[in-house]
């Protein structure tokens, strides 16, 4: 039962740090102009405060909802 713990806590540390390490890189990146999803402008300050970013908030949130409901 041990080694099923052990193996699962080393998986979740491997997740953890290679989304951090993608959450990194994501901030040095440069932002859209246009949401990918509905193609409405990203407004100026959300460019700035999140460098990187490829959606509107709207947007965001629902893609963040259905993967939420898939279990990713």
């Amino acid at each position: 039962m041990a080694d099923i713990i052990d193996n699962a806590s080393t998986l979740e540390d491997l997740q953890r740090d290679a989304a951090l390490s993608m959450h990194r890189l994501n901030h040095s990146a440069v932002s859209a102009t246009h949401c990918e999803e509905c193609g409405d402008k990203l407004l100026e300050a959300r460019r700035k405060a999140y460098p990187g970013c490829t959606m509107c908030v709207s947007c965001l949130e629902e893609v963040e909802a259905r993967n939420k409901q898939r279990g990713l």
